[in-house]
């Protein structure tokens, strides 16, 4: 995989992905940047989200599983001390349909954690993760 990135000035860089889209990544205000696109370890814990819903929403539909609605809250720790890497990671899983079976969605979470997600496997935090199922009527 290989993305060109371009300086725009000051703080902000306008990366080129192999996908064809470009994404500004920029400072806050208060660091030099004029906040003209999401800050760097804010796309880093977003790339892990994808990584591992995709995952997710593939293997439950593999297992014939019908979601309703699926969302993920990550929560995030890091350090004090540059590099200011994260040390935790805890990630939300949160499910709804109708006769959701848990074992399959924590089958697909942990397949998902141990063995597809690569964003999740580039990391060296400590990532946790919970899950919650709303049965729908």
């Amino acid at each position: 995989m290989k993305i060109n990135v371009d300086w725009q000035g000051d703080l902000e860089f306008n990366n080129h992905l192999p996908s064809g889209h470009d994404l500004i990544a920029d400072a806050a205000e208060k660091s030099g940047g004029h906040n003209n696109g999401p800050r760097p370890m804010e796309l880093l814990l977003s790339g892990l989200a994808g990584c591992t819903g995709i995952d997710v929403v593939l293997i439950l539909k593999k297992m014939k599983t019908e979601l309703e609605d699926f969302e993920m809250e990550v929560d995030a720790e890091r350090a004090e001390e540059a590099p200011k890497r994260f040390t935790k990671i805890h990630i939300k899983y949160k499910f709804k349909g109708k006769k959701l079976d848990e074992r399959k969605v924590e089958r697909a979470i942990n397949l998902s954690e141990e063995k597809y997600c690569s964003a999740s496997s580039s990391l060296n935090a400590e990532i946790t993760s919970s899950y919650q199922i709303e049965h729908s009527d």
